[in-house]
């Protein structure tokens, strides 16, 4: 018998809607489902995380999820929540997406054949392609009416006086295209679910529809809620753009980052959408929490799950060492474990200055390293100053005046990191 997919996603604050009749059709045996994912870029972003968690769900309740790579609707642009048409992609560029984007969804669905619920990919243009527009009208469009159409969200808000642009003919017909996968993919795999954002009720039931009117079946629609941050700032943005899932992209110390600041509200929330930890494990969790908000234990567990999910173990330990050198009790071998990408990421925006490697020779003296050299302190006589009181730090070990900063002090063999106090540091770059 498989799980209730729909009591967990309830609980997990993950279902917006589902049409009636959708838990008793999943409780019935084994179903198909699928979410569509946009690929106009050649990694996911954690906008697409709800999705793929849906599926992975939908998995382990012991259905059969299909991921769609919209390739052809990758080519159009959907309208849902967007005040304008987006950048149209080539074939090429829409392949190499394709093959990134499954790559990252195998850390989550099992993709192997020779399980009778093994995940699928597809691609929509693999269909879509030898469709002519004739054949389109002629066998998909006169099944649904403009009036129905011009009824859906998307479409209204798009047509509101107060746009600035219009809605052009290919996203208007956006909404035949994502049913008529719907319809496909029904009559081809006996896929009998859809689901996706609570903005895409209106694509997903016009797919319905169209099962119903020309499948002659029964389709069903499943949404979650659109993801948002308790502050009102848009989920999944930084300062730098998406959070992606690709290391080149956001790399995992930022990943990690990003999870560990979330507020004591979004932590609660988001643990049980983007976690797989158990009901009971999330409240004791929460209690823990409670108890002793300052220690952050929701926000820790968060980023620690999230961060070896998509990227790994190692890659976790990467992010706490990096994070322990910003705000904790850290040595100068933590330091040099670190890789060149993330010491820079962590020490992004601190002063710096460079130094000739030839500076290195006999051993640069402090007073020039801190002064003279560099002007991170705006004198000697400050520099001697913070030096007899103990405050000067090189890779993480206080120095006095005496100390010579050598080859064997470079981190990656091309920075030196000095600190005043607990806060101020400065980063030497040796040429």
């Amino acid at each position: 018998m498989n799980s209730n997919f729909v009591a967990e996603l309830k609980w997990r604050g993950m279902l917006h809607d589902a049409m009636p009749g959708t838990e008793e059709h999943l409780m019935s045996g084994m179903q198909t489902a699928y979410v569509g994912i946009d690929p106009t870029a050649d990694s996911l972003h954690i906008g697409h995380l709800v999705g793929v968690m849906m599926l992975r769900h939908f998995q382990l309740a012991g259905h059969k999820p299909f991921a769609l790579i919209g390739g052809a609707t990758g080519m159009i642009g959907d309208p849902s929540g967007k005040s304008s048409e987006r950048n149209l992609l080539d074939e090429t560029t829409l392949r190499l997406n394709q093959e990134a984007i499954k790559e990252q969804l195998s850390r989550f669905l099992d993709f192997d054949a020779t399980s009778e619920n093994a995940a699928v990919l597809v691609n929509n243009y693999d269909w879509m392609k030898e469709v002519t527009f004739l054949d389109f009208i002629r066998d998909v469009g006169k099944h649904i009416t403009v009036n129905y159409m011009m009824a859906k969200d998307s479409v209204k808000k798009r047509l509101d006086a107060d746009a600035k642009e219009g809605m052009s003919f290919t996203e208007f017909t956006y909404q035949l295209v994502q049913g008529y996968d719907f319809l496909y993919l029904y009559q081809h795999y006996n896929c009998t679910l859809q689901m996706g954002g609570s903005d895409q009720w209106g694509n997903i039931t016009t797919g319905t529809e169209l099962i119903r009117r020309i499948g002659g079946g029964k389709g069903y629609a499943l949404t979650c809620p659109l993801i948002t941050k308790a502050d009102g700032t848009k989920f999944g943005k930084t300062e730098e753009g998406n959070v992606w899932l690709d290391a080149h992209r956001t790399s995992p110390y930022k990943f990690y980052q990003y999870w560990l600041n979330t507020s004591d509200t979004d932590a609660e929330k988001y643990i049980k959408i983007f976690t797989f930890l158990s009901r009971k494990e999330i409240e004791t969790l929460v209690e823990e929490h409670s108890k002793a908000p300052h220690l952050r234990t929701l926000q820790k567990r968060l980023a620690e799950e999230i961060t070896v999910m998509v990227h790994s173990k190692e890659d976790l330990d990467n992010a706490l060492t990096a994070t322990t050198i910003l705000f904790g009790n850290s040595t100068s071998d933590d330091l040099k474990k670190l890789d060149e990408h993330t010491f820079l990421e962590v020490f992004e925006g601190v002063p710096q200055a460079r130094v000739s490697r030839n500076e290195l020779e006999g051993g640069l003296d402090m007073i020039g390293a801190l002064a003279a050299k560099t002007g991170f302190l705006s004198s000697n006589g400050e520099a001697r100053r913070e030096l007899k009181q103990n405050s000067i730090s090189v890779n993480k070990e206080k120095v006095a005046e005496d100390n010579l900063i050598t080859e064997k002090d470079l981190i990656k063999d091309r920075y030196v990191l000095l600190q005043r106090g607990k806060k101020n540091y400065f980063v030497l770059v040796i040429e």
